[in-house]
């Protein structure tokens, strides 16, 4: 028997790989759908459902404003640091070869690991009562922990591997010919930075500011235990979101939730869309 006898008919092939193709993007899709879409879009409904004038007596509330206040100081913070330090370390980790350098970028995804009660309750162990810095602070009227700066502290912590791993992969991608033109032809350091490496690596670093912002909004668990949640004070957005549902006003809950959820959406859909119309441009 020949092979071409054996073989089975293109027609057969063509089929299978269209249904194995077909069952894999209903996979996709339902997997999107329920775990991502569906509550996205449950959140809505019930947010939008009590009316504009329920948003109104919402956002008018002082504890809902301040809140909302609080978690934007605390992400715009967290974005400033985690991307200058980030890109810092981006460029360490792959343009330098030194001693340590596998546990340096191992460090790097410990926060993905380590969960983040655990790191509040580490910054209450350094700045709690009897903790290892709290005399020096205390000494200089420094308060760290109940306060601001250590909802900073836990934020910047959580929110350290996404600038780095978005940027790292491109900068080992590009490699270093262009930065070591631009030095050949007189540019210094800076020059370098600005006009040659920050634009190659623009869209990671805006993936990983998107990523940042999106944790450094949503985060629950050790802004919960450093802060104390006290009204008006040290409550964020998503700690309000916890105590109005404690305290069965879920559509107000529901409506910041809402808030959130918009900041991170409209954040990605907007990196997508200028970054597809630039790849339109130059096409």
């Amino acid at each position: 028997m020949s092979a071409r006898e054996i073989r089975p008919p293109r027609t057969a092939e063509a089929t299978r790989r269209r249904l194995v193709h077909g069952g894999l993007t209903a996979v996709t899709v339902g997997y999107i759908g329920v775990l991502i879409l569906a509550p996205l879009l449950g959140i809505a409904v019930a947010a939008i459902k009590p009316g504009w004038r329920s948003w109104s007596a919402t956002l008018a509330q002082p504890d809902v404003r301040h809140a909302l206040v609080l978690t934007a100081v605390i992400t715009f913070e967290t974005v400033v640091v985690t991307s200058v330090l980030g890109v810092l370390v981006a460029m360490v980790l792959a343009r330098d070869r030194f001693p340590g350098r596998r546990l340096v970028s191992a460090l790097v995804d410990l926060p993905l690991a380590v969960s983040p009660v655990v790191v509040g309750l580490a910054a209450v162990l350094l700045f709690g009562t009897g903790g290892w810095f709290q005399p020096w602070f205390s000494a200089r009227g420094v308060q760290i922990l109940f306060a601001v700066p250590s909802m900073v502290l836990v934020t910047i912590f959580i929110s350290i591997p996404f600038v780095i791993r978005e940027v790292a992969p491109l900068l080992e991608e590009l490699g270093t010919e262009e930065e070591e033109a631009a030095r050949t032809l007189g540019a210094s350091w800076l020059q370098t930075f600005f006009r040659v490496t920050l634009p190659n690596i623009r869209w990671g670093l805006l993936y990983g500011i998107a990523l940042t912002t999106a944790r450094a909004v949503g985060e629950v668990g050790a802004v919960l235990i450093v802060s104390g949640s006290i009204a008006g004070q040290t409550e964020t957005a998503t700690l309000y979101i916890l105590r109005a549902f404690d305290e069965g006003k879920d559509p107000s809950g529901y409506m910041v939730a809402m808030i959130l959820a918009l900041v991170s959406i409209v954040l990605l859909a907007g990196i997508e869309i200028f970054k597809a119309r630039e790849e339109k441009e130059l096409a």
